[in-house]
């Protein structure tokens, strides 16, 4: 299944969208139970559908979370967790053997429901039609979402083979978060070491080393900014962000620079300190093209 930022993207939801749905919040409330009355009455009066609820308390377990769920349409946050939840809705109704087609029907009057109770608010033309459309984007959305949960869940427990590569890939796939988390805490380790080695070096400062403690201190900040940029970039790659091959080209740069600024300060001879800036303009130009070729894929 494809990732929850991808689909929104194909979308074109934004946070103006979020924003737009967020505002709504307290008028889709005040209409829900009007909302939820004409979906419980298609539901009756559907031969099909009406067969799910036979027993009065599944009816009303169902209604409940159709209620919830059409409250958290509205919600404003569309992070990980609200596509966990859409996904859990779709493994749910293939468990029931609740066919795709009522789930795609029910969407569809959420939309037209919701589309009527806006048509009647007191916007702007074109604010009206901004709502509607935003509307219409996250039911679409979460439609697709619990309808690809419904279909992998249905292959899932139909075949055979997709079991096996089910249980391959979830085995990868926490495999992957297990290393993901020890890289973590390695990194921060390693912050905690360049913490130390920038104390080390002001140190020298207050012993009568100004020269070397200045340049000691100004590497090891380039050094700990560094690691703070690893960090994030790793933090952000967690939470489904894209992974940026920038930062480590910042790393060799920035360890070279340092390197030369040690070097100087060493009085080394002038041909290792020419290598090193020679270097560090390769790298940097490399940098450039990273940096630049990820700006355009933003």
């Amino acid at each position: 299944m494809r990732t929850f930022k991808e689909i929104k993207q194909d979308y074109r939801f934004t946070p103006e969208d979020e924003r737009r749905l967020a505002s709504l919040r307290a008028l889709m409330e005040e209409h829900a139970e009007e909302i939820m009355s004409t979906l419980s009455l298609w539901f009756k009066g559907t031969k099909g559908a009406a067969r799910f609820f036979t027993e009065e308390t599944l009816q009303q377990h169902v209604f409940v979370s159709q209620k919830e769920w059409f409250l958290l349409l509205f919600s404003g946050k569309y992070d990980n967790t609200y596509y966990d939840k859409l996904i859990k809705v779709g493994m749910a109704h293939m468990r029931r053997n609740v066919e795709v087609h009522y789930i795609h029907r029910m969407a569809n009057i959420i939309k037209n429901s919701c589309t009527g109770v806006l048509s009647k608010a007191d916007d702007a033309r074109d604010e009206m039609v901004n709502n509607i459309v935003s509307v219409g984007k996250i039911v679409d959305i979460s439609l697709n979402v619990i309808t690809n949960a419904y279909i992998e869940e249905e292959m899932r427990v139909y075949s055979p083979a997709y079991k096996v590569r089910s249980a391959l890939i979830n085995a990868a796939e926490k495999f992957s978060q297990t290393t993901n988390f020890i890289l973590v805490f390695m990194l921060v380790g390693l912050t905690l070491g360049v913490v130390f080695l920038f104390i080390r070096d002001v140190q020298h400062i207050f012993t009568g080393d100004l020269e070397r403690g200045i340049i000691g201190s100004l590497g090891s900040m380039l050094l700990l900014w560094l690691m703070i940029e690893l960090m994030s970039t790793e933090i952000s790659h967690l939470k489904g962000g894209k992974f940026h091959i920038s930062v480590f080209v910042g790393v060799a740069l920035v360890t070279m620079i340092r390197e030369t600024m040690i070097a100087t300060l060493r009085h080394e001879k002038p041909e290792s300190i020419y290598y090193l800036i020679a270097a560090i303009l390769v790298v940097g130009f490399v940098f450039w093209i990273v940096t630049k070729a990820e700006e355009r894929q933003r």
